[in-house]
């Protein structure tokens, strides 16, 4: 039978370019499809990384003009990835962060940046190029959304469309004058187009023309369908729902392996905890904190911002320093949270750890030599922080929201009684839930047998791709008129 064709379209791909959790899935799940009998290849924007990874790859496209100036697209293979790369210079060729530029304000041209990607996956649907025509064309949030609206407005036979909203919170709107400039038609601009409160919205435009949507946990994909959730959205998703869907993410456990991670300082597994004692005194070591094998170490690898509730955590530090805990963080955002670790670690030297920035290696050892995650987050679509967690012998501390709730069992007296137990759920989030967590955890700790159970019952889950990609197979399939 032959494979089924998928072209995923995505903005960043691990390894290659990654700024969050959309490049970790567009970099994974390919693999894990191809067990499923469908074969993906990635467009991905060619930016300066991408392109030194492809310089072996072959010119298959030229555009004499994508947006003010010449491009072409690039195949070849990367990282184990099956690639195509817009090489657009006019529009990629910057280092540093993909979305915003030195100065911390988005890049000015972004709509038009994303628009080509989007219009390069549409004329690769369409069959204006020498490349294959996918059966279907899989939009990864904002970036890559209004690839179905271009082919929507192309008119004709077309590949099916999905799109998957990895945070609803990110939009994309531009001003309503781009209509003519990004090459659309004037009847593009309505409510049942790509029109959003005045403006061009990309994502709007994604969720409206898409064949499906999707989601990255269930209980996401319901959270969006109320206002509190939905960022403006949630009556047009309640529209689509018949069209939407919530897959839960997976980790890449190859590259998130305790056994084989040549990034920790010795290899551990569920039977062979010994490793994670090395971890957890190199993990001191480099925090700064108090080498204390009895401490309870707290890590926390995120994004610093008030969607992930982090400014409850600053609150609750004092709790956390009481309760004879070291907290080990790792992260980057607001300039107001990040000087707040900083005054923290200043006043609890030893105690409380904090790296203001990102660095691979120290978030595997954060996972590794942690004695727990937090991830006390206001929403979240997914996260695989908790996933990762579970996978190192990290017991996670969620709030039971999005995808924590779905992957996380909380440690209550029948889950306790009834050996399932993986983790701990905060709820609602808020800092005296918080601190009663937090709380919580240090009894736990305090009590041997059931952490350990605790951290086997994690490690013992399965958070591969496996499952999900064969939910993705079956949409695509569905999607198709495939068996």
């Amino acid at each position: 039978m032959t494979a089924l064709a998928v072209l995923s379209v995505a903005s960043e791909v691990y390894p290659l370019v990654k700024t969050g959790g959309l490049a970790d899935v567009a970099g994974a799940l390919p693999g894990a499809l191809a067990a499923e009998g469908v074969a993906v290849r990635t467009l991905v924007p060619g930016y300066p990384k991408v392109m030194k990874a492809l310089e072996g790859g072959t010119a298959v496209h030229a555009f004499a003009d994508l947006f003010g100036g010449p491009a072409r697209l690039v195949a070849g293979t990367a990282s184990g990835l099956d690639l195509i790369a817009l090489d657009a210079p006019h529009l990629f060729a910057r280092d540093g962060n993909p979305y915003v530029g030195p100065d911390g304000r988005d890049w000015p041209n972004n709509a038009f940046r994303f628009a080509a990607l989007a219009r390069a996956a549409a004329d690769i649907g369409l069959g204006r190029t020498p490349l294959p025509v996918p059966d279907v064309v899989h939009a990864h949030d904002w970036q890559a959304a209004m690839a179905p609206a271009y082919l929507h407005y192309a008119g004709g036979a077309r590949p099916g469309t999905v799109v998957t909203v990895h945070n609803l919170a990110f939009q994309g709107q531009f001003p309503a004058e781009l209509l003519g400039p990004l090459g659309l038609p004037p009847h593009a601009y309505a409510v049942d187009g790509i029109e959003y409160y005045g403006t061009i919205g990309y994502l709007k435009a994604g969720l409206q023309l898409a064949d499906r949507i999707t989601t990255v946990s269930p209980t996401y994909a319901a959270e969006i369908l109320e206002p509190e959730a939905g960022m403006g959205l949630d009556g047009l998703l309640r529209v689509r729902a018949g069209a939407l869907a919530g897959i839960i993410n997976g980790i890449d456990v190859d590259v998130w392996n305790p056994a084989t991670d040549p990034l920790l300082p010795a290899a551990f597994d569920a039977r062979r905890l010994k490793g994670r004692a090395k971890a957890k005194a190199a993990l001191q070591q480099a925090m700064g904190l108090a080498v204390d094998p009895g401490a309870l170490v707290l890590g926390v690898v995120s994004r610093l911002s008030w969607q992930k509730g982090l400014d409850l955590l600053v609150d609750a530090l004092p709790v956390l320093v009481g309760e004879g805990a070291q907290l080990a963080l790792l992260g980057a955002g607001e300039p107001a949270l990040e000087q707040g670790f900083a005054a923290a670690q200043a006043r609890w030297p030893g105690r409380i750890g904090c790296r203001i920035g990102y660095d691979e290696a120290l978030a595997h050892l954060i996972q590794a030599g942690s004695d727990a995650i937090l991830v006390p987050s206001r929403f979240e679509p997914c996260g695989l922080t908790q996933l990762c967690a579970m996978r190192y012998g990290a017991v996670p501390i969620v709030a039971r929201v999005g995808g924590l709730a779905d992957t996380v069992i909380d440690a209550n007296e029948m889950a306790l009684a009834a050996g399932v137990a993986t983790g701990l759920h905060v709820a609602p989030i808020g800092r005296e839930r918080l601190e009663a967590a937090l709380r919580r955890a240090a009894s736990l700790w305090n009590d041997p047998p059931t952490w350990r159970r605790l951290q086997k019952n994690g490690m013992a889950t399965d958070v591969s791709w496996t499952h999900p990609a064969r939910r993705y197979a079956a949409l695509y399939r569905d999607l198709v008129g495939r068996d």
